[in-house]
């Protein structure tokens, strides 16, 4: 199940909950984010690898890159059991923002983004079966939690892939962390 809560930015604890698919894209699309629900055919091993499921959504890929121009994608695929998790979890945690649009397809698991277009921050649960387009130089963060499980397709417009620029402020500091927000909403 998808969830979008809403909080002012200064009182994390206050929220507004959504948890009905059309109502969360509605409320996303106010502040020009892409909320989707695409279907997730396919079931991928743990160990499965980027060739693997970029071909099983190639249509996909090859027409979201005619649409918009994207120039690259990849897979991003985190297990509980991943040596390097701690350190992927928190490159992510850190409120940033890119230059480029940025896209996600959930093909398993699930994460948190939170976006910070405003005096608000939009805490949206994706799990698989989300696309998620977030727009240039919105800022934003993202948590997969201490037990990560997801595998998502990111596209790029640039070759280079992910690239953030770091704004300093300590605000992802303030909100519940994954799973604290799964006790709390779901």
């Amino acid at each position: 199940m998808s969830l979008l809560t809403i909080h002012p930015e200064d009182r994390p604890g206050e929220a507004q909950v959504l948890k009905d698919h059309a109502a969360v894209a509605a409320a996303l699309s106010k502040i020009g984010v892409t909320f989707e629900r695409w279907r997730a055919e396919r079931e991928f091993a743990a160990d499965a690898d980027q060739e693997t499921i970029l071909d099983a959504y190639r249509s996909s890929i090859d027409r979201l890159k005619s649409t918009h121009g994207f120039q690259s994608a990849d897979v991003i695929s985190v297990e509980p059991s991943h040596p390097q998790k701690a350190e992927l979890r928190q490159k992510f945690l850190s409120e940033h923002t890119h230059s480029d649009f940025e896209v996600r397809f959930f093909v398993a698991g699930r994460g948190l983004f939170y976006l910070h277009p405003d005096d608000r921050v939009y805490v949206v649960l994706c799990e698989r079966g989300d696309l998620i387009s977030v727009p240039a130089n919105v800022k934003h963060w993202f948590d997969m939690g201490e037990s990560p499980h997801l595998k998502c397709i990111r596209l790029f417009t640039t070759p280079e892939g992910w690239l953030a620029e770091f704004t300093g402020n300590a605000i992802s500091l303030r909100f519940p962390q994954f799973d604290n927000y799964l006790a709390l909403y779901v």
